[in-house]
């Protein structure tokens, strides 16, 4: 019983991944699906992951999706980017950015 309850306890635990958002990625913008601003270079690509799946659990897609918006949030300044387009839809809690250099608002 008590092996039953640590590991439910355990599943529990590593489920709920929480990414924060650090002070370079506030600055960076989420550009919307499509056609990218004008005056924005492309600096590169980002790709991040996340655990989808704990054990046979699987994870809630959005929240995935919103831990891998931040982490690529995160990553952006490395490129020299303020600015990040989704390039594909998330996949086994991967996804690919695309990362722009983009003019102040």
């Amino acid at each position: 019983m008590r092996l039953l309850l640590l590991s439910a306890l355990t599943l529990t635990a590593t489920a709920c991944t929480w990414v924060p958002i650090e002070p370079s990625g506030k600055t960076v913008r989420v550009l919307p699906a499509g056609q990218v601003p004008s005056g924005c270079q492309q600096r590169g690509e980002v790709v991040v992951t996340v655990k989808s799946k704990v054990g046979f659990y699987n994870r809630n897609p959005l929240r995935v999706q919103e831990e891998l918006e931040t982490l690529a949030r995160n990553e952006a300044p490395s490129a020299q980017a303020n600015a990040i387009q989704a390039a594909a839809a998330p996949a086994d809690g991967s996804q690919r950015f695309l990362a722009f250099q983009c003019p102040p608002r």
